[in-house]
């Protein structure tokens, strides 16, 4: 779901599953509204454009959704609009993920991405190329963590909210939820719902 650059990406990290062992095979985007940039690109990568989001009311049976949109919010309305579709789980095959992990349905897990050991991840989050989360972190739905984030051990990320690249947060802090840590920064101390932070260390 999305045809924009994110949902692109997934659709690479789906050619790279296949590639290592065939799993899916890819229908195609349903975006409510492509821009011409994004339908260009469609064209350029030979993929389809199936309709806007309401054609998941009659997708065939046993077929499986990812939300491709960058938007926690937009992530959220969505799984909450089709409760009884399948969200497929991706997790590129130069990801490193722990056999103890729990990723929830529709997780992405880009290439380069380190997930260790005892963590939890609910419905629906990205993390981005080359994060890496530590040992018995939480990361609640819809978050989402940008490039080579990083997510020390013990850390809870409360649903919706977003990491920036190459941003740090320190080991046993909390991020509440909706709450935005820019790019580069580095958290050192919790962070409260819905704030902004940013900076080094982040304020």
């Amino acid at each position: 779901m999305g045809c924009g650059g994110f949902g692109r990406e997934v659709a690479m990290l789906v050619e790279a599953i296949n590639s290592a062992s065939p799993t899916y095979e890819l229908l195609g985007f349903v975006d409510d509204a492509p821009t011409p940039s994004n339908l260009q690109a469609l064209r350029d990568m030979d993929a389809a454009l199936l309709g806007d989001s309401s054609w998941l009311d009659s997708a065939p049976a046993g077929c499986e959704a990812v939300i491709g949109i960058g938007s926690a919010a937009v992530r959220r309305r969505l799984d909450q609009r089709w409760p009884s579709l399948r969200w497929a789980t991706l997790i590129h095959p130069d990801a490193t993920v722990g056999r103890d992990v729990r990723l929830g349905p529709g997780t992405v897990v880009a290439p380069g991405a380190r997930l260790s050991t005892a963590i939890r991840v609910g419905r629906h989050v990205h993390i981005d190329q080359n994060a890496t989360i530590g040992h018995d972190s939480y990361l609640g739905d819809y978050v989402r963590l940008n490039p080579q984030a990083c997510v020390s051990g013990a850390v809870t990320v409360e649903p919706e909210a977003m990491v920036g690249a190459n941003a740090t947060i320190l080991q046993g802090l909390r991020v509440g939820a909706s709450a935005v840590v820019g790019a580069g920064a580095v958290v050192v101390r919790d962070v409260v719902a819905q704030a902004v932070v940013k900076g080094v260390p982040a304020r």
